[in-house]
């Protein structure tokens, strides 16, 4: 076993999931422009609420007859108001595969109380949407965050489906190709591809999600800050800046720098592009070790964002305290913060991927998860 530490180490070694590594070369003297104690209803914020909206249609290719709104709360907050807002017209199937797929379907169950018909997969499989019911409402996460797997593409949601989609995307959006006309709803927060500051969301809606707004009301009340129309129709003004409630100035100026970034390198293609050649860097660290593998059974749902891997060896006999040690050992020498698991996955490391990492910070990592291995296999045996 190689117990040497490696000699490169990553330059910038946060990996979290979530807040996310900021952009390349950030400063927070980059925020200057934000309208800081001006009220986000001046036309200065209210502009900049715009712009931010505009270059998300933008960058991501929404439709220009899809409705973007800047949403509290996070995407939790902007799925939360799409399933209270819009579930109960009909039938309701809720897909799976990690944890946050599995507070939906709570919330859905048992706040709600909708006789939902609930799909589940042990985390490193996604369900088998050959069996979904499209011509029921459907909801499910893009990429499982906390699990590593991914919805490959949109083919398998049918174009003349009678439900709605409604599709939590907060770790996709930015980094995958998202097939608009498969989707009614789509949620995301900035704080994850792009690596923006937490609290704000963002509630993509097709014209078929307004239709049911303008046509549909809910048999349960309705907290204002879930409230997307005003008598019968949609509340036009969240969709150009208006905001339920009062934003952040300096996050949503964090989220232009980030976009305006995103420019730069190439728009959705060179985000996308760079989410997976993160993701390539880990796929072929691992493909020919014995001892490491990723969480996904099948590589073609494996996430380019929050690639999960687990420990196989054998010698391991807690693998929930080998990994937590392991991710321990490698924040202790400074070159992977907040590398750990998610706290109801299965135990490993998960390493955020997303477009605002270096490719050479993933590539100068590897080695140390292999020697931060080794180091506690060698434990393991002295305790023995």
């Amino acid at each position: 076993m190689a117990l040497t530490a490696p000699a490169a180490r990553p330059v910038n070694p946060r990996f979290s999931s979530g807040p996310c590594a900021k952009i390349p070369g950030f400063s927070l003297d980059m925020l200057a422009d934000a309208p800081l104690g001006r009220s986000h209803r001046a036309a200065a914020g209210k502009a900049k609420l715009k712009e931010a909206i505009d270059l998300t249609r933008d960058i991501l290719g929404v439709p220009a007859d899809y409705r973007i709104g800047i949403v509290p709360a996070s995407d939790t907050g902007a799925v939360e108001m799409a399933l209270w807002s819009l579930l109960g017209a009909r039938a309701v199937e809720m897909l799976a595969w990690e944890s946050f797929g599995e507070g939906w379907v709570t919330d859905v169950v048992k706040q709600l109380k909708l006789d939902a018909t609930v799909r589940k997969a042990p985390y490193g499989e996604i369900v088998d949407f050959a069996q979904v019911d499209f011509n029921r409402d459907v909801v499910f996460t893009w990429n499982g965050t906390t699990s590593g797997v991914r919805l490959p593409n949109a083919d398998v949601i049918p174009a003349d489906r009678e439900g709605l989609t409604i599709c939590d995307a907060t770790s996709a959006a930015f980094a995958m190709d998202l097939d608009w006309a498969k989707l009614d709803v789509t949620t995301f927060s900035w704080q994850k591809v792009l690596g923006g500051e937490g609290g704000h969301g963002v509630l993509i809606l097709s014209p078929r999600a307004v239709e049911r707004l303008e046509t549909y009301t809910p048999a349960w009340p309705l907290p204002k800050i879930f409230r997307l129309t005003s008598k019968g129709k949609i509340s036009e003004g969240i969709f150009v800046g208006e905001t339920i409630n009062t934003p952040s100035m300096l996050c949503v100026e964090d989220y232009l720098v980030a976009l305006k970034w995103a420019k730069t390198i190439g728009g959705l293609k060179g985000l996308i592009g760079r989410s997976e050649a993160n993701a390539d860097e880990v796929k072929t660290f691992i493909a020919d070790k014995d001892w490491i593998a990723n969480l996904a059974v099948d590589p073609a749902t494996a996430s380019c964002t929050s690639v999960c891997v687990k420990f196989t060896d054998l010698r391991i006999t807690d693998g929930a305290a080998f990994a937590k040690n392991v991710a321990k050992r490698l924040e202790a020498e400074g070159v992977a913060l907040d590398a750990g698991a998610y706290r109801d996955a299965p135990p490993g490391l998960r390493i955020w991927c997303g477009a605002t990492v270096e490719q050479a910070d993933v590539r100068a990592l590897m080695p140390w998860i292999e020697y931060a291995f080794n180091a506690e296999i060698a434990a393991l045996t002295v305790a023995a």
